[in-house]
Order: structure tokens, then C-alpha cells, then sequence
């Protein structure tokens, strides 16, 4: 009771002082009664224990969701008296926020738009506190029915929603963030003060400050919703190919592939997903997964070789740069400047990845390869090859950033 009733003065949008407590209040208040647990199973022998995550059944949530294969989730909602959200709910919460963002360019933000970011905000952590943990117990039992049961999985798999069609609408939302400076909305309380010739009021400018940390906050809980339903296409991928999968549990384009056909069809948009999009390996994955669909020759099997002309590392994407004629190909295909910003991008966020993995036992495979000296020697080259190719070419500033760190690191180790 006392989640749902802090989770309905969220929901109202009174004031900004309660929006803001009650956020907090929810976020505390998952710490410290989560919603799933792990337990060490005494039914196996102590040198083979397993950790078993015990879901609290009873406990509340924001959602009214069933199984994928169940779609009636109006009804549902309808029995929790309005409060619980189901996955038309939820989207058309985004769709809201993304309507308002545009209209906040040309005035001072509402109370509603500040709410629904927050709730959004909210909504997106629970998701992930949902998914994390289940993909955790994932990792160690590769039982499916476990990511089957999810929030997010069951928010996607609704029939009333249409998947594709927001998803799209959500990488233009990403990518419009480039174009959105910081000031505008003080900008717009200023413009206001003077045409109407009266002050300001204290709460106005607490609502425009606010507004420009909160927008910044749902811009990030957007991207994490984008990592989270990529990684659950990959766990779904792999339990497909298992056979853990059914008709029930329906067919979902990959969002990797929906968000590489949309910015291929707009290279300016292209440009400004990669610039705000900071999720190192899924950026890294993105392009990898573009020089593989768009720019190489497909993968030629005999019954006497298995080689393959696949990308699958940034080692993969460098040595697409190492001749001349792999580099003349590229800038056919795509244009010189398209083809630094994925040079460059992959080497920024190969960089997050070895810094985010310098302290851990494990890499993935993105890391994996060639030295990180040999790896800055190589982007190097690739940019040289370019302009080679194309002798006019003027290196963009994110290259000419990507080469500078390079020659320091390269610097910096011999």
C-alpha cells in the first residue's frame, strides 16, 4: 500500500516538491525491500553450490503485465484502479515526453512534462533492477524461463504496441539531444520576463533549472532502456538457438537492426546517434554489425574452409582500412566523413571499454586482440589510407580527437 500510494503521487503531478520526494522515496525504498533475492542452494555439495534467485511474488510494482503470450493487459490494468501501467501505458508515456520536448524549445517546461520524465525515469530503473538480476541468474542457469518472466521482456511483447514503429521514433528523440543546448530554456524564461514586463517567478526558474538535469537524466534512461532490450535480443538469440523458445514467446525484430536501418537511410542522423549514444559496447556492436551487413562481402563456407569475411572486433573493423582498395571501397559506399565517424567512434569506445575493464579479470571480446598499442597504430593508418584515397579530405574533429589520443597513448608506452 504504501508503494502504490507513493507511486500515485508521482503519477498526479501536483507540484514539484512531491514529484521529487516521491521519486526519491521509490528509489530508496526498492534498495531496501527489492523484489528479488539470491539465495545459495543447500541441495548440492558445498564445492558446487548454486545461487538461486528467489522472485518475492507478492511484492508490488509499477506494471500491469502478464505473460507474452498473454494480451489482455487493458483489462488488467483496469483492476488495479488506473494506477499500474501496462505497455501501452508506458509507450505512450514516451510518446508524450517526446511531443513535449519539442514544444519546451519554444517555451518554459509544464509541471506534467517534468512529472512524466520522472516517472519514465522511474519506470526504466525498475526494469533494469528486473532484468539485471534475472540476467544474472541467467548467466549461471541459461534457463530462459527466467528473462521469459521479465518486465521488459513482457512489456515488449505486447500486440497493442507497435514495436518497430517507436522504436524508430526513439532514435530520432536520441539524436535530436545534439541539437538541444543547455540554455534554451533559461533563454526562454528570460524572453518571457521581458515581453510580458513582469518578474519571473522563483518557482518558474526552479522548474526551468530542474528541467534541464531532468531532461539529461531521461535522455540517459533512454539509452539504457535501448542497452538492456539489446541484451535481451542477444540472451533471446541464444535461447532460440538452444530450443528453449516457443510460438508463445513471439517475433521481435532486433532493435540493433532497426536502429542500423533507420541511420543508414540519413547519414546527418547517422552522425548525431553516434555522438550522443554513449554506450561503449553497444556502440562498439553497432558498428561492428554495420561494417559487417553494409560494407563486406559475404562470408564464402566450403566443406574445406570455415573462414569467414565477418566483422566482429574493432581488429575486424581497422583492417577493413589497411589497403587502399578496402578503404576505396568504404568511401564509395558511405562517403569519407561517414566513414571516420565510425572509424573514430569505434576507437572511443573500444578506449571506455579498456578503461571499464583494465580492473577486471575478464574481458570481453570487444578488448580482445591486437595490443592496445598496435590498435592505436592501425586507427592511425586508417585515418592516413583515407586521406590517401581521398586526398581532399578534411578530418573531422572527432578524428582529428580520436588520432591525437592515439599518438599520445602510442607516445606514452614506447
Amino acid at each position: 500500500k504504501l508503494f502504490s500510494a507513493i507511486f500515485h503521487i508521482l503519477k498526479d503531478n501536483t507540484s514539484l516538491e512531491l514529484i521529487m520526494t516521491s521519486y526519491q522515496l521509490l528509489i530508496e525504498l526498492d534498495k531496501h525491500f527489492p523484489r528479488m533475492k539470491f539465495s545459495q542452494s543447500n541441495s548440492e555439495p558445498s564445492s558446487s553450490k548454486t545461487t538461486e534467485l528467489l522472485v518475492v511474488e507478492e511484492d508490488w510494482s509499477p506494471f500491469s503485465l502478464g505473460p507474452v503470450s498473454c494480451y489482455n493487459e487493458r483489462e488488467a490494468s483496469h483492476k488495479n484502479s488506473g494506477i499500474l501501467l501496462d505497455s501501452s501505458d508506458f509507450f505512450q508515456l514516451t510518446q508524450k515526453i517526446a511531443q513535449r520536448f519539442d514544444e519546451v524549445n519554444c517555451q518554459v517546461p509544464g509541471l506534467k512534462l517534468v512529472g512524466d520524465m520522472m516517472l519514465f525515469q522511474y519506470l526504466v530503473n525498475v526494469l533494469e533492477q528486473d532484468f539485471v538480476s534475472r540476467n544474472t541468474g541467467y548467466k549461471e542457469t541459461e534457463s530462459w524461463s527466467l528473462i521469459r518472466e521479465s518486465f521488459l521482456n513482457m512489456l515488449l511483447g505486447s500486440r497493442s504496441i507497435n514495436y518497430k514503429g517507436v522504436m524508430k521514433d526513439w532514435v530520432s528523440i536520441l539524436s535530436k539531444e545534439f541539437y538541444h543546448p543547455n540554455g534554451v530554456i533559461i533563454n526562454n524564461l528570460e524572453n518571457a520576463k521581458q515581453s510580458s514586463g513582469d518578474t519571473v517567478q522563483h518557482y518558474d526558474v526552479a522548474l526551468g533549472i530542474s528541467y534541464l538535469e531532468m531532461k539529461k537524466k531521461t535522455y540517459m534512461a533512454m539509452q539504457k532502456f535501448f542497452s538492456l532490450i539489446m541484451e535481451l535480443d542477444i540472451i533471446k538469440k541464444q535461447a532460440d538457438t538452444q530450443g528453449q523458445t516457443s510460438r508463445a514467446d513471439g517475433g521481435r525484430t532486433p532493435l540493433l537492426e532497426i536502429i542500423l536501418d533507420e541511420l543508414t537511410c540519413d547519414e546527418d542522423l547517422f552522425s548525431q546517434f553516434l555522438q550522443v549514444f554513449s554506450d561503449p559496447k553497444w556502440k562498439l556492436e553497432m558498428i561492428v554489425q554495420y561494417f559487417s551487413k553494409y560494407l563486406t562481402k559475404p562470408s564464402v563456407r566450403t566443406r574445406r574452409s570455415s573462414n569467414s569475411t565477418e566483422v566482429e572486433t574493432l581488429d575486424d573493423i581497422l583492417s577493413c582500412f589497411a589497403s587502399d582498395t578496402n578503404t576505396r571501397s568504404i568511401i564509395k559506399k558511405t562517403g569519407t566523413d561517414v566513414a571516420q565517424l565510425l572509424l573514430a567512434h569505434a576507437f572511443q569506445a573500444h578506449l571506455k571499454l579498456e578503461h571499464h575493464n583494465e580492473h577486471r579479470a575478464d574481458s570481453s571480446k570487444d578488448t580482445e586482440g591486437s595490443s592496445f598499442v598496435q590498435i592505436c597504430r592501425n586507427v592511425i593508418s586508417g585515418f592516413q589510407n583515407l586521406r590517401r584515397v581521398d586526398k581532399h579530405m578534411e578530418i573531422l574533429p572527432i578524428g582529428k580527437e580520436a588520432l591525437f589520443t592515439a599518438a599520445t597513448i602510442i607516445s606514452m608506452k614506447s
